[in-house]
C-alpha cells in the first residue's frame, strides 16, 4: 500500500476549503454535500469523519468514512493515501460508493484486505435534470408527501425497496430500529413522496440527500403488481415537481446499469446521464 502524502481527519477549521471541494461538482458530490451543509465537519454530528488529501497546503480530495465510504474529487495520490488509512482502521462501512474510477481505484487497493465484496456494481449512470418533465407528461396528482402519521403505511415498502435493491433486509441487527427513525426523518423533513391507495404505498421515492444547489431522489419504487404501468413516470414527474419547488435547482440520482426499465422512465420524464458511480457492497 504506497501513498507519499497521509489523508487526515479534517476539523472546523477547515469547513471553507472542504465545501469549495464538495461544491466542484455539486451533482457528483451532494451526498457529502449534504452532511457537511447539515453537520459541518465534527464527527459527532456527521455520523463518521471526512478525510482530507492535501498538496501544496491546499486541500485537493476528500472522503466521507462513516456507514459508507465516499471518496470526493480524488486524485489517484488521494485514492492511495484515502486506502492506506481506511485499512490501517479496519472496514466500519457497509459500502464503498462514489465515482467510478476513484471508487474502482480504491477497492482494488482495499479487496485484498477486505474483500470479498457481497456484490460489486460497477457502472451506475449518474443522471439529473435541471426541469420538470416534458409537457406530454402528466405528473401524478396522487403522490404526495408523506404525512408524519402515516409513517407505518411507509415502513413496508420501504423495507421491500431496500431489501430488494441491496439484497438484505434493513430490519437486521436492530431490528429496523435505525432505518425507521431515518425513514420517519424523511417524512418530517418532507422528504418522502408516496401514492397511497387503500391503505398501502404503490410508488413511493424520497430525497435523501440536499444542498443549495442539488438534490438526489432515492428509493424509487413500484409495488410489484403494479409494475408496467407506467406508475414510475407520473410518480417522478410529480417528485421532481416538488423537488425543483422545494428543495433545489438540480435534481439528481443514479441507478443500475443493468435495470433497463427504470433507466427508460428516468430519461423519459427528462433525466440526462452526466457520470457514473459504482458501488461496492458488503
Amino acid at each position: 500500500m504506497l501513498g507519499s502524502l497521509a489523508a487526515r481527519v479534517l476539523d472546523g477549521s477547515d469547513l471553507d476549503e472542504a465545501l469549495a471541494v464538495v461544491e466542484r461538482d455539486p451533482i457528483t458530490n451532494v451526498f457529502v454535500a449534504s452532511r457537511i451543509y447539515a453537520a459541518g465537519l465534527d464527527p459527532w454530528r456527521l455520523g463518521g469523519e471526512v478525510w482530507g488529501f492535501s498538496r501544496h497546503g491546499k486541500l485537493e480530495s476528500l472522503c466521507y468514512s462513516g456507514a459508507n465510504l465516499v471518496p470526493v474529487e480524488a486524485t489517484p495520490d488521494a485514492v492511495r493515501a484515502f486506502a492506506e488509512r481506511a485499512r490501517r482502521q479496519g472496514r466500519r462501512c457497509s459500502s464503498i460508493v462514489g465515482p467510478a474510477e476513484p471508487t474502482r481505484l480504491l477497492w482494488e487497493l482495499l479487496e485484498p484486505y477486505w474483500g470479498p465484496a457481497r456484490d460489486v456494481r460497477a457502472t451506475q449512470p449518474l443522471m439529473a435534470t435541471w426541469g420538470p418533465a416534458p409537457a406530454d407528461i402528466e405528473p401524478d396528482l396522487r403522490v404526495r408527501p408523506v404525512r408524519p402519521d402515516e409513517v407505518d403505511i411507509l415502513m413496508p415498502a420501504c423495507v421491500a425497496m431496500f431489501t430488494e435493491e441491496v439484497g438484505v433486509s434493513p430490519l437486521s441487527g436492530d431490528g429496523g430500529a435505525m432505518y425507521r427513525a431515518r425513514v420517519a426523518e424523511l417524512v418530517q423533513a418532507g422528504r418522502a413522496f408516496a401514492r397511497i391507495e387503500d391503505g398501502r404505498v404503490v410508488f413511493k421515492a424520497e430525497i435523501g440527500a440536499v444542498t443549495p444547489h442539488c438534490c438526489q431522489i432515492q428509493g424509487v419504487w413500484v409495488t410489484p403488481e403494479r409494475r408496467g404501468q407506467r406508475l414510475s413516470i407520473g410518480g417522478m414527474a410529480a417528485v421532481i415537481e416538488y423537488a425543483l419547488r422545494d428543495f433545489a435547482p438540480i435534481v439528481s440520482l443514479y441507478v443500475n446499469d443493468y435495470n433497463a426499465p427504470a433507466r427508460a422512465a428516468y430519461r423519459r420524464v427528462g433525466f440526462t446521464e452526466v457520470g457514473t458511480f459504482m458501488s461496492v457492497l458488503f
